[in-house]
C-alpha cells in the first residue's frame, strides 16, 4: 500500500507497475504540483517518509536536480521514482516553496 501526503489531499492508493509517483497522485486526484514530467523542474519533489528500499533507483534526472544530502534525507521527484516492490511506501509531497 502507498501513501500518498498531498498538501491537502491524502489517500492510499495500490502500486501499479510503471507509474511514477507522481502518476499515482495525478490518477487518484493527490494534489501534487508539477510543469514539466522530466525531471528539470523539481515543482513535484517529495519526501519519501517510509519504504524508500521499495523504490526504483534515483535517475539521472534526479541525481542532476537534487543535492546528494537531499537524496540521502529521502527526497526524490515524483516524476521519477516509480514504487518496484510492494510494501509500506509513505510519501509526501514537498514542494522547495
Amino acid at each position: 500500500m502507498i501513501t500518498l501526503i498531498g498538501r491537502k489531499v491524502r489517500k492510499e492508493v495500490e502500486r501499479e507497475g510503471g507509474l511514477t509517483i507522481l502518476d499515482l497522485a495525478m490518477k487518484h486526484g493527490v494534489d501534487w504540483s508539477f510543469s514539466c514530467t522530466r525531471g528539470t523542474c523539481a515543482r513535484c519533489r517529495c519526501l519519501i517518509k517510509e519504504g524508500n528500499g521499495l523504490l526504483s533507483e534515483p535517475t539521472d534526472a534526479e541525481l542532476d536536480r537534487l543535492e546528494p544530502e537531499e537524496i540521502e534525507a529521502g527526497f526524490r521527484l515524483g516524476c521519477q521514482a516509480v514504487v518496484k516492490q510492494d510494501g509500506p511506501v509513505t510519501v509526501q509531497y514537498k514542494p522547495y516553496f
